[in-house]
């Protein structure tokens, strides 16, 4: 995966005889108060125009930036270099009503984007934000959009104290992200970390995550998706695939990845959460969860088709999100609740081929209190070593 990951930085950052398009030569000021986002949306216009790869450079600084859009299609590979700069939002959401977003990156084929800082100021929005009880989010931004991308990288780009979601990418072709850091504080309620719907072939690869929802939230059109080496909380609520089957025509998720991660002190640790009463039947299957290491996490291991938070739910009838081939390997540490393990299937269309295998948590209860799990509408195949009390099989 290292080289595979290598291969594509070394062919889409080193572009021979790339134009460069400083946006200090386009008009900003980088004192971190005047609005440089023109500046960048001209510079991204004429690297974007270019016939032969081009480089837009944003130096080392501080930027104040208002609500901007890089927009395609260009006519050759752009690179985005902005290692060491600081950019700033506007802290009132209000300013961000002509686009749900901070920064918006829509319809590009073979970007690159280099180190850049994108602080959301995002204190006040969250002030304001009551999504979470009304279900309604979408007139608070989002830091960086990704939307229909292909062949794209970003590497080592961070995002901090984002109004909402950090990073969305929906309607992309393979895109990898490197280097990521993402930090905001517990009480920033519904900042995902980096959400995927809708797209394939997306690699997240050594992410250092800390924020107050899902590290890494998948959603529904998901394929073909690998995760490895993140570093999620705390905070965090995890890394989770869904919420699914809440709306209607849900596309499939398909082929998700998540190994070698470290998660710390979160809600939750590696979860598939689906609504119950949804509109149409649904699909999620070939989930692999392997390789993590668990510090002190409240529920390690989770599957809940009867996710609901705030009483949203609408129908009392059970899930029929249909959720199949999903094993967990190798996930060992330390549990915060004694309840280390909830498999709550639908009862309506039960899980199948469910595989717990080598899993060892140590609670750190009253009276050596040993770990435990629950199993509802599922019977999971059990192989390896499992230092938990369980409620599965043995694998044949």
């Amino acid at each position: 995966m290292e080289v595979m990951l290598l291969i594509i930085f070394m062919a889409m950052v080193a572009p021979n005889h790339a134009t460069d398009y400083d946006i200090m030569k386009f008009g900003a000021k980088a004192d971190g108060k005047s609005d440089d986002s023109v500046a960048i949306s001209n510079a991204w216009q004429e690297a974007c125009k270019s016939t032969s790869p081009s480089k837009v450079i944003i130096p080392k600084g501080n930027y104040m930036v208002g609500p901007t859009k890089i927009q395609g299609p260009c006519q050759a590979p752009v690179t985005i270099q902005a290692t060491g700069a600081q950019l700033v939002a506007p802290e009132d959401p209000q300013l961000f009503k002509s686009q749900n977003s901070w920064f918006q990156f829509q319809t590009i084929n073979a970007l690159t984007m280099i180190g850049g800082s994108f602080d959301g100021k995002g204190e006040l929005a969250w002030k304001q934000n009551d999504c979470a009880k009304t279900g309604k989010c979408g007139s608070i931004p989002i830091n960086l959009s990704l939307n229909k991308l292909t062949n794209t990288l970003l590497q080592d780009v961070q995002s901090i104290d984002s109004k909402q979601f950090h990073m969305n990418i929906l309607g992309c072709l393979n895109l990898t992200l490197v280097g990521t850091k993402i930090s905001a504080p517990d009480h920033s309620l519904n900042t995902d970390g980096i959400h995927i719907g809708r797209s394939s072939g997306v690699n997240i690869s050594m992410a250092d995550i800390k924020t107050g929802d899902d590290c890494v939230s998948i959603g529904d059109g998901s394929q073909q998706v690998n995760i490895e080496k993140v570093t999620c909380g705390p905070p965090g609520h995890g890394i989770s695939i869904g919420s699914l089957g809440r709306y209607q025509n849900e596309e499939p998720v398909v082929g998700i990845t998540v190994r070698n991660c470290t998660i710390t002190s979160t809600m939750n640790g590696v979860r598939v959460k689906t609504w119950p009463g949804n509109p149409k039947p649904g699909v999620a299957r070939t989930l692999h969860f392997e390789d993590i290491n668990i510090n002190n996490v409240s529920t390690p291991i989770l599957i809940d088709q009867e996710y609901c938070p705030y009483n949203h739910c609408t129908s009392k009838n059970p899930s029929t999100v249909k959720l199949s081939d999903i094993s967990f390997k190798n996930i060992r540490g330390t549990s915060a609740s004694q309840l280390a393990v909830q498999l709550k299937c639908s009862k309506g269309i039960p899980c199948e081929n469910v595989e717990l295998s080598d899993i060892n948590f140590t609670y750190q209860g009253v009276n050596g209190s040993e770990a435990l799990s629950e199993c509802k509408n599922v019977q999971p195949k059990l192989s390896g070593q499992l230092f938990f009390q369980s409620c599965g099989e043995p694998a044949a």
